[in-house]
């Protein structure tokens, strides 16, 4: 019997560096693991690149198991690759596909990933179709709650009093004073520290486990039909268990209407506690304290994006902001607490209020 043929490499495109000695280094330390790994180097192509300093490479091998591999460029004075493999390592420990770390140069700032695809979870979903997802986010339900109960405390960073504050201090920085020239004082500055403080408190209240942090379709890979690849898990925490299923089910890229929301968050809510996690046992608590998390997570990264546009260059990541602008919202009108973080909004924004969630892509 003829054994398969490979397919054919691919051509190397030309990758742009800004520092030439850097593009050096990089040339002569693929070189030297490409016989160990069956790498022809020769391929190298950017495969993507992200919010941060990291860009990653594909590149070709003669393995028919494993056709391609991953290259990671975090340059260590802008990137500090530690957490990335150190989070690695707990997710293979928790069960959870994730890039195996296969080679890194660590003073150098250079890693050699498996290859989990090319196709997301976002790539595949059809917004207008619901109840075709709904495999696709049992699957992901399913990897995170192997990641959550394979936490342990005093492993990661704690997403404490401290960091909470931090992110929610972007919002008015970045997306209310640099990008809509609101000036921060008065009223206005009263109302969002006294919805800053009711915030913090109640996501503090969550019992704590592993954290993703960004745990969402864009961030999860199709796999063999039944398991779901996890990427982008370098910034994670020790924190409120409603942190990533708020992630999933609000996301940056992708809204559904309420309904599906909560049929999903119920979904996770039972597994949950079939898996003994440390869910509330009450679905109306447990779904207040999703949703007060998820305003941190929304009013942060709004100042993300923000940020990305103003200080990186990147505006395509504004763009979306007027989802999260929806969100926050949508969540501050349920709870009178809130109400003055909704005047902020309406002051920021105009009085035009967004109820409920829109339906797919907005």
């Amino acid at each position: 019997m003829t054994a398969p043929s490979l397919p054919a490499p691919c051509p190397a495109e030309t990758i742009l560096w800004t520092d030439s000695q850097r593009a050096e280094v990089f040339r002569g330390w693929l070189a030297g693991i490409a016989a160990d790994h069956h790498l022809l180097p020769d391929t190298v192509r950017l495969a993507s690149a992200d919010a941060s300093f990291r860009r990653y490479f594909r590149v070709d091998t003669t393995l028919p198991a494993a056709p391609t591999r991953i290259v990671m460029d975090a340059p260590p004075d802008k990137e500090n690759s530690d957490p990335f493999v150190q989070v690695a390592q707990l997710m293979a420990e928790a069960g959870v596909t994730a890039p195996q770390v296969l080679e890194w140069d660590r003073p150098n700032g250079f890693l050699l990933l498996d290859d989990l695809g090319r196709e997301t979870m976002l790539d595949v979903i059809d917004p207008a179709q619901a109840d075709a997802s709904r495999p696709l986010y049992d699957q992901a339900i399913d990897a995170l709650i192997r990641w959550q109960l394979s936490s342990k405390p005093g492993v990661l960073p704690p997403y404490d009093r401290a960091l909470l504050e931090r992110e929610l201090a972007l919002f008015p920085e970045w997306y209310i004073g640099r990008h809509r020239g609101v000036a921060i004082e008065g009223k206005l500055k009263e109302r969002l520290e006294r919805s800053f403080r009711l915030i913090v408190e109640s996501n503090l209240a969550s019992p704590s486990v592993y954290v993703h942090r960004d745990f969402m379709p864009r961030n999860l890979m199709i796999g063999n039909g039944t398991t779901l690849g996890v990427l982008d898990f370098q910034d994670a925490v020790y924190g409120p268990i409603s942190y990533d299923i708020a992630s999933l089910m609000r996301d940056a890229f992708l809204s559904w209407d309420e309904e599906f929301v909560l049929d999903i968050t119920v979904r996770y809510w039972v597994a949950a506690r079939k898996a003994g996690l440390p869910v509330d046992p009450d679905f109306g608590t447990f779904y207040r304290a999703v949703e007060w998390m998820g305003l941190q997570r929304h009013l942060k990264v709004a100042g993300i994006f923000a940020r990305l546009t103003l200080r990186d260059g990147k505006p395509r990541y504004l763009a979306d902001t007027p989802r999260f602008i929806a969100y926050i919202r949508s969540t501050a009108s349920r709870y009178m607490e809130l109400t003055p973080l909704l005047r902020v909004i309406d002051e920021v924004e105009g009085s035009t209020v967004i109820t409920g969630f829109a339906y797919g892509r907005v």
